[in-house]
């Protein structure tokens, strides 16, 4: 196996339907992402736009995230 144990392969397969449901959300998020750049572009002055796109940006990042805290929990 790996000498530092960053090679979890249990926990990168226990996280994987996971990851793919946020994989789900994140497309959401891009079309999110998309609207609200459109939108920030016709007012810029709305501070509520860019939250949304922050928001978009957490949401595409989700499937990243999810892998992660997957394979942190499993031990080595």
């Amino acid at each position: 196996m790996c000498s530092d144990c960053e090679c979890r392969p249990l926990g990168w397969l226990l996280g994987l339907p996971f990851a793919f449901l946020s994989l789900l959300i994140s497309i959401i998020g891009v079309v999110v992402w998309i609207v609200g750049l459109m939108l920030s572009c016709i007012c810029p002055c709305c501070f509520c736009v860019t939250i949304v796109v922050e928001l978009a940006i957490e949401l595409i990042k989700a499937p990243i995230h999810v892998m992660q805290w997957f394979t942190s929990k499993i031990p080595c």
